[in-house]
């Protein structure tokens, strides 16, 4: 008949009740009381709320074989700390004729009432205590969740610093293969033109993190770090392919949106041949006109132009974006002087609670009053300070798209350029161009949106008829001059 001692360690009890130091402990307690040599059956990092591991089943398959007279525990929650499996393996020691000692507890006496009554209270508090954990470690999960912190690991494109997403050298390839499914392209040309894995590729697609969203128990809240994609792009790589229909081939494809509702235009040809983007709500509470393709792309170019030649314009857009943000730098510096204020408050309450100036009721009603307010200052100057950011790497982009445009010679390139060269440079540098009635708008990538006037295209203006022009009507234009 053996002399059984059992170890379990979770992650939380690693450091304070290491097994070596549970097996030291029950080595002298078995020598002090007699109980003959001891061999150890361990769990070292499983949790106690159930009786699935692999000591434990080892335990209790010697306990059902007769071979274990002596049980030595370091104390009884290292068995479980659920109430009922604790119920469960007393009465099978008890069949089975086992003894068991606890080193913290003494001799559990499982062959009378008051044993078990005692072995049962000690089963109760370490099935509370798990809850307790359970509950606190919920509770710290949804006020991180609420506070829009994400937990787990980081998602592609972020690193996990100090509690919070920031965005890595990743980040690049994330937008690109937002921008290369929009353009229609399945997951695995992503990948053959990436190199990122097909798997990663659909789960970054789906992923409502890059939106600045945290996950939480299966719901998705805001989240205060900064978002990789537009709710535009995001909305444009969920667009399943609608079999029987071809995906357009045009370089704007995805790109155009209407000025009025919002949506993306459909690709559409005319009777004349011509490509036109036309709202699919036209005439169901939208009213702007279609605009041919050549008009839209001539658009798309002379706002790349503009962004590479027009020092003026580039100085207003400089003025403009410093105007909505500082450096990554410059979120209220004030707030923190208010958390440190509110941080010295909380401190004073304590020494009043230590010194029984006040009761316990009260510390704990002021305490969690001061807790909440430090986290809501804490989040709002982290998301400041995120916004603050996001804004001047916007600045920074704008920079750098400007310099490329700067030394690119545009108008030899995009002559010579074939139509799969122009739509790399367009998904590139241009975010959208807009529909207006009697204007387009073009946003390129880190600056705010152009005013196109239709003229200035080669398109016509509403009041003089017919939109969608004929051959001749949309002449090409020399941008050199």
């Amino acid at each position: 008949m053996l002399t059984i001692g059992y170890v379990r360690v979770s992650t939380e009890d690693q450091v304070e009740h290491s097994p070596d130091a549970q097996r030291d402990r029950c080595k002298q307690y078995a020598k002090a009381n007699e109980l003959g040599p001891i061999q150890f059956l361990s769990d070292e990092g499983w949790s106690g709320k159930n009786l699935e591991r692999p000591a434990m089943r080892e335990l209790i398959k010697l306990i059902e074989a007769d071979a274990v007279a002596h049980l030595v525990i370091w104390r009884l929650d290292r068995l479980t700390r659920d109430s009922g499996d604790q119920s469960r393996l007393i009465r099978l020691c008890e069949e089975h004729c086992v003894s068991i000692y606890s080193v913290s507890e003494g001799p559990v006496r499982i062959d009378t009432a008051s044993g078990r009554m005692q072995a049962g209270i000690h089963g109760v508090f370490a099935q509370y205590y798990r809850e307790h954990v359970v509950e606190n470690v919920r509770l710290g999960q949804d006020q991180a969740a609420r506070a829009g912190r994400w937990q787990n690991h980081a998602p592609t494109g972020y690193d996990l610093v100090n509690g919070f997403l920031q965005k890595n050298e990743q980040a690049l390839i994330v937008r690109r293969i937002f921008k290369l499914r929009a353009q229609g392209m399945s997951y695995s040309e992503i990948e053959r033109a990436t190199g990122v894995k097909y798997s990663t590729v659909r789960h970054v697609c789906l992923n409502r993190a890059y939106l600045g969203e945290v996950l939480h128990r299966g719901e998705w809240y805001p989240g205060v770090h900064e978002p990789l994609v537009t709710a535009e792009e995001f909305a444009a790589a969920q667009k399943a392919h609608i079999p029987g229909r071809r995906r357009s081939k045009d370089l704007l494809s995805g790109k155009v949106r209407c000025g009025l509702c919002g949506k993306v235009l459909c690709v559409e040809r005319n009777s004349r041949g011509t490509t036109i983007y036309r709202c699919k709500h036209r005439g169901k509470g939208c009213e702007i006109p279609g605009r041919s393709a050549p008009g839209l792309h001539r658009a798309a170019q002379l706002g790349l132009r503009l962004i590479g030649t027009d020092e003026e314009l580039k100085r207003a857009i400089r003025a403009e974006l410093g105007r909505h943000g500082g450096g990554p730098n410059s979120a209220q510096p004030s707030r923190a002087g208010d958390a440190a204020k509110l941080r010295r408050k909380l401190e004073k309450l304590l020494e009043l609670y230590y010194e029984d100036n006040i009761t316990a009721e009260f510390f704990r009603e002021q305490e969690s009053r001061l807790s909440r307010q430090i986290q809501s200052i804490e989040a709002e100057a982290h998301a400041a300070a995120e916004a603050a950011q996001s804004q001047h790497a916007l600045s920074e982009q704008f920079e750098q798209v400007a310099q490329i445009l700067e030394q690119l010679p545009l108008d030899l390139i995009w002559n010579e350029a074939n139509d799969t060269e122009r739509r790399t440079l367009v998904h590139e540098l241009v975010e959208r161009v807009e529909v207006h009635s009697d204007h387009l708008r073009v946003a390129i990538a880190g600056a705010p949106p152009l005013r196109v006037d239709m003229a200035e295209v080669g398109l016509r203006d509403p009041g003089m008829g017919s939109v969608v022009s004929k051959g001749g009507l949309e002449p090409p234009r020399d941008f050199s001059h």
